[in-house]
């Protein structure tokens, strides 16, 4: 099974710009809802993921929430990277990542970001079937 068939394209998903301060980050994921997003480069390559865990270690170190604005979020987040799939990835690929993570990212053959696999998608599939 292709998995493009689960793919939410970048244009929906939530992301977040590597250059983003703490306080960006914690105002976006307010407006998004999620616990966690993909973190994004200028040229729209996948760098990591910030999760909600990463957010309020930073602020529970932080003095004054006006220190928000003086730490990037590439500062914080953890050094374990969710792996992405390439776009040309099979379905065992993508189980295997989700079991251990909210959502998979996926790359095209440049490594450009081009969406996310949720785990909640593929269960919902999966349930149907």
């Amino acid at each position: 099974m292709n998995i493009l068939f689960f793919l939410r394209p970048k244009h929906e998903v939530c992301a977040m710009k590597k250059e983003y301060t703490v306080r960006q980050a914690i105002e976006k994921l307010r407006v998004c809802g999620y616990a966690a997003v993909p973190v994004l480069d200028d040229e729209g390559h996948y760098v990591g993921t910030l999760t909600e865990g990463d957010l309020l270690y930073a602020v529970a170190g932080a003095e004054t929430p006006k220190e928000w604005e003086k730490i990037s979020i590439m500062d914080i987040m953890r050094q374990e990277r969710r792996a992405p799939v390439r776009v040309e990835a099979d379905i065992n690929d993508l189980l295997h990542l989700a079991l251990t993570q909210n959502f998979v990212p996926v790359v095209d053959d440049r490594g450009a970001f081009i969406g996310i696999v949720t785990r909640q998608d593929i269960m919902r599939y999966f349930i149907k079937e």
